[in-house]
């Protein structure tokens, strides 16, 4: 792994188009599945105006996006607390391998644990990406053991 260094901000509406593009990428690498870019652009654009839906932070290098995370909240009576959910995880394949990732978790990490109400932080990942689950785990995450079930309406 060589390591880069990544800047790490806050997404603006300005960084739609490229969270759009990256959503795309994340649908068709980890589930095979197409998306719709309105429906996407829409959602990114009511998360990035609207921080108590959502939060997308990006990294750059030298001025370009590398990489994106979401940060949705979970509230746990069992903590008395927020659990931070990572999702919408995608760094662009020539930053891979480059702590792209790692950066972006580190911020992020940093801001829950500033955060008094802040527990723990989680994320989920399709049960065969085998690269994604070594990512996690190199940065300090473990396997819960949950499994997640959901139903789906539009």
């Amino acid at each position: 792994m060589t390591s880069e260094k990544f800047d790490i901000r806050e997404a603006t509406i300005l960084d739609v188009p490229i969270i759009v593009d990256m959503n795309v990428g994340i649908a068709r690498e980890t589930e095979d599945k197409e998306l719709d870019q309105e429906i996407i652009a829409k959602g990114v654009e009511m998360a990035v105006s609207d921080s108590s839906l959502a939060r997308y932070f990006v990294a750059e290098s030298s001025g370009s996006i590398a990489g994106q995370t979401m940060v949705t909240y979970e509230w746990s009576d069992w903590r008395a607390g927020q659990i931070w959910w990572l999702q919408s995880v995608y760094v662009l394949p020539k930053y891979r391998d480059k702590g792209c990732f790692r950066s972006l978790y580190c911020f992020i990490k940093h801001l829950a644990e500033k955060d008094p109400l802040s527990r723990a932080i989680r994320l989920y990942v399709m049960d065969d990406n085998e690269t994604g689950k070594n990512v996690y785990s190199k940065i300090g995450m473990n396997d819960s053991g949950y499994v997640v079930y959901e139903e789906e309406w539009d």
